[in-house]
């Protein structure tokens, strides 16, 4: 996706909006039909063999926009119908223009009467955009219905309909569409909660809108892109030595689970770390170290047998396969007193809430599940808010939180909470958190702050999901991955 790194709430690109109008000059009906021609070009783009559309207009700005694209989709040649959804007599303003230069031009505007066009081959949502506040029912919600079970392909307007344009949260029902091109700013429900399912290809216009209309809005969030990772990971030296870029040690793996620890172990060897001890129960070191030789180990009965290595590692990772019973608390217990840079996942987030301690350096790397423990909620109420979990744990446990998921969020020391948008349905599978807290834990121990490691790490994960993906989704799996690090942390 070629976006912009900025993220908004839907309230601040209203702001920008009114300064492109106000301070800049530029008319409101002419950021209409700035945003549909974006979206008939971006239309053309994705779906080029679509001769036949269907444009669904709704009362406000949204409607309009989709009023002026049926205007310029015809002067193309393209054959376009459109349906009001409300009575085009009730419009005003900027809406009521798009809608008379239709008219104008011989446009033919029809009434929502129950059905669509079946021989469409594209739908336009142009309803309700981002402005909805309560759930979609009655002809609203019976035209989003029908969309979604429409053969053609879909393409919504600024943000699919039924969509909560700051939380990403599906209000009723909402549109599922194939390509949403949205305008202005970025907004933040585009890309965390349900956006996932709804929006499809995203595509983004600014409308020439000058930047200094930005001035002074708040950023929601910010989009890691691959410039992080370029500025991040420069070429290593040439007499450069293993000794020069860390010495991990992984802590889990509790009797009967080795695989967690060999897949995290993997991943921060395959990030670059210079060594990597994996301290395990005594059961697991012959199956992992056959599996990977390149991982030395520590065989730990009982915590007293960290005692001599914590001198001589720079960075401790913990949690993977740990368990919960009386020997993963004792090397818990270890591992937050060390001192050391610290990345907690799995299990050991699991025991964290006993501990009662807050660290400005460590890294916890929690999927909504064990957010939901840590702060003493459930999964469902960490998913309807996940900036607001995002904080909350920040504030409750300090240090840099890694809130996993679609969209994953990285906190940030200061400014406003990253978010990554690469990433795919098929690395919902066991294993891929732990190959993420190898990668992490790699890059901590190569020198790395523990903000821009999370941020690289979660990245870098992302985009090996990718290119695993392209083979399949489904049946994709985290030692997948491991192929892919060393060409990604090589930008």
């Amino acid at each position: 996706m070629n976006l912009p790194v900025e993220i908004y709430s839907v309230e601040s690109v209203r702001r920008i909006d009114d300064a492109a109008i106000n301070q800049a000059g530029i008319g409101g009906y002419e950021l209409m039909t700035r945003a549909a021609q974006a979206a008939l070009d971006a239309a053309r783009r994705k779906f080029p063999e679509a001769k036949r559309w269907q444009i669904v207009c709704g009362p406000g700005n949204n409607g309009g926009d989709g009023y002026v694209l049926a205007r310029l989709a015809a002067q193309k040649g393209i054959a376009v119908s459109v349906l009001a959804a409300t009575p085009p007599d009730a419009l005003s303003g900027d809406a009521k223009t798009a809608f008379l230069d239709l008219a104008a031009q011989g446009g033919v505007v029809g009434e929502w009467q129950g059905e669509l066009d079946d021989e469409a081959h594209l739908l336009v949502d142009a309803l309700l955009g981002s402005g909805l506040q309560r759930d979609l029912d009655g002809k609203f919600a019976k035209i989003v219905e029908a969309i979604n079970v429409h053969l053609g392909g879909v393409m919504s307007l600024d943000i699919p309909t039924g969509l909560n344009g700051n939380s990403g949260q599906i209000m009723g029902t909402a549109v599922v569409a194939d390509l949403t091109v949205t305008f202005v700013g970025l907004k933040a429900g585009l890309f965390i909660g349900s956006a996932a399912r709804c929006v499809g290809e995203i595509a983004f216009a600014g409308l020439g809108i000058p930047a200094d209309c930005r001035d002074g809005i708040p950023v929601q969030m910010r989009r890691i892109d691959d410039t992080v990772l370029q500025l991040a990971l420069p070429p290593r030296q040439a007499d450069a030595h293993k000794g020069d870029f860390g010495h991990l040690l992984l802590i889990g793996g509790g009797p009967g689970m080795p695989g967690a620890v060999r897949l995290a172990g993997a991943a921060a060897l395959r990030s670059g770390a210079g060594r990597v001890t994996v301290a395990t129960h005594p059961g697991n070191v012959v199956p992992v170290a056959a599996d990977c030789p390149e991982l030395m180990f520590r065989a730990v009965a009982e915590a007293a047998d960290l005692a001599d290595i914590l001198s001589r590692v720079d960075t401790i990772a913990i949690g993977p396969g740990l368990g919960t019973g009386e020997w993963a608390r004792q090397l818990l217990d270890v591992a937050l007193d060390a001192g050391l840079p610290l990345v907690l996942d799995a299990d050991a987030l699991n025991l964290l809430p006993t501990q009662a301690k807050r660290a400005k350096g460590w890294i916890l790397t929690p999927h909504p599940g064990e957010a939901a423990r840590l702060l003493d909620s459930r999964p469902a109420a960490i998913q309807k808010d996940r900036p607001k979990a995002l904080a909350d744990l920040k504030e409750r446990y300090g240090g840099t939180i890694v809130l996993k998921g679609a969209g994953t969020l990285v906190s940030a020391e200061n400014g406003p909470c990253w978010l990554c948008t690469a990433g795919n349905p098929g690395m919902a599978a066991p294993g891929m958190g732990d190959v993420l807290t190898g990668i992490i834990a790699g890059l901590v121990a190569q020198g790395l702050a523990a903000e821009l490691a999370a941020v690289c790490g979660v990245l870098a994960h992302a985009h090996a999901g990718d290119v695993a993906a392209k083979a399949g989704q489904r049946g994709l799996m985290a030692s997948d991955l491991l192929p892919e690090l060393r060409t990604l942390l090589n930008p």
